[in-house]
């Protein structure tokens, strides 16, 4: 996914409020949206500054004059921290993958993909793939349903640097891995994406500690059959995507 225009870099002074951050830029100092409800833990540390990387929208009437793209962690590594890229380059992957093009061959044993797609009235999932229209509207069919997670913790233990899910509690992300297993019940294929939006790690794990139900949830349910897929995000100034490198899993 191309960005609109190369992202700018300045030096991110702070994130308060969650959704705001304060960024120096060419000697002046701008406020920008911050596109992500996690802690941010191991990207952003309090009272340093780290270099980053922002876009801006132009519009004068507005008070957060652009959006948080990436920031550089303590390590020198770029994070990815827009969490809505991930939906946008997933569903770009699985069109690719179905048309033929690379792609993981899960998914190109289907011919269609929907995103943001209902399965009661409380929730809407990610995405689903399937293979005909009438398919969406027959339980009975088997389809393949997907969640996507954005993943930017990152720790070091035992000699490796282990990307981890989630970096605060995730009430919400407990009861999708539930809603998973009971589509697995039914007969469906569920899959569980965790998009690492860093590049210094080595396998990916649960961070227990911080969510222990989140953990024990998504164990039992990868036992059940959930196919669970932590990706390397690649970013860089001009675009972002979903690369074929899958991290080893220890859950």
């Amino acid at each position: 996914m191309k960005f609109k225009s190369p992202l700018l870099e300045g030096t991110l002074l702070q994130r308060y409020k969650r959704f705001f951050a304060d960024v120096e830029y060419k000697g002046g100092k701008i406020t920008i949206h911050v596109p992500n409800t996690g802690s941010l833990k191991g990207v952003i540390e309090k009272n340093h500054p780290h270099k980053c990387w922002f876009s801006l929208h132009g519009d004068v009437s507005k008070k957060l004059k652009g959006t948080l793209e990436a920031v550089q962690a303590q390590n020198g590594t770029w994070v990815g921290v827009n969490t809505s890229n991930p939906n946008k380059i997933v569903h770009e992957a699985i069109n690719a993958a179905i048309d033929g093009n690379n792609g993981f061959s899960h998914w190109r044993e289907y011919e269609k993909y929907k995103s943001e797609h209902k399965i009661s009235k409380e929730t809407r999932l990610d995405g689903v793939l399937f293979n005909n229209e009438a398919d969406l509207l027959d339980e009975k069919i088997q389809k393949h349903f997907i969640e996507i997670k954005n993943t930017t913790l990152m720790r070091e233990k035992d000699g490796k640097n282990l990307a981890l899910f989630p970096d605060a509690v995730t009430e919400r992300g407990q009861k999708h891995i539930v809603e998973l297993m009971q589509l697995m019940e039914q007969g469906h294929k569920a899959e569980l994406i965790f998009t690492i939006q860093r590049n210094d790690v080595t396998a990916f794990a649960v961070a227990e500690d911080i969510n222990p139900e989140y953990a024990r949830l998504l164990k039992i349910a990868k036992k059940k059959g959930l196919i669970v897929s932590p990706v390397l995000v690649g970013i860089n100034q001009t675009d972002v995507y979903l690369t074929d490198r899958v991290l080893e899993s220890l859950i």
